[in-house]
């Protein structure tokens, strides 16, 4: 759960062309083609020290009214191969916070285990990159929400 409005949450995450305004691991962004839209193709480069220099991705799909957003990784130097994620954003009550509103997060994806993996090995990888961006944005967002309320 987020502490923060979805309005503000799907802002950060829907762009394309800058993931690494929240993901940590990500160095730079180059667009190879389009403008963020969907069917554009961006070219990351990951920050040194993890099993890979750069990854090729594609906006399959980008539904803002929905708050959806589904990338397939085409190329790049890693062992994630035919990735395919998807990203859904929902407003949730927050029990905790007084019945105030957040946002819920949530990605799943679909990988090829490469040869010279395992299974155990590959969704471990993926999940700890997600949940290190998704800890990442939330972590931007909140403290957004509090500069504005101070």
């Amino acid at each position: 759960m987020i502490h923060a409005p979805l309005p503000l949450v799907w802002s950060i995450l829907r762009k394309f062309s800058n993931p690494q305004s929240y993901k940590q691991f990500v160095k730079s962004c180059d667009m190879v083609s389009g403008n963020g839209a969907t069917g554009s193709v961006r070219e990351v480069t990951v920050v040194s020290g993890l099993p890979a220099g750069r990854s090729t991705e594609r906006l399959d799909r980008l539904d803002d009214d929905l708050h959806l957003m589904v990338v397939s990784i085409v190329g790049g130097d890693h062992k994630l191969l035919n990735y395919k994620s998807t990203t859904t954003v929902h407003e949730e009550e927050q029990e905790e916070e007084g019945g105030r509103t957040g946002t819920m997060v949530m990605e799943s994806y679909v990988v090829d285990v490469p040869a010279d993996s395992c299974e155990e090995d590959t969704c471990l990888f993926a999940d700890t990159i997600i949940g290190c961006n998704l800890k990442s944005l939330a972590k931007i967002t909140e403290k957004l929400v509090r500069l504005d309320v101070a």
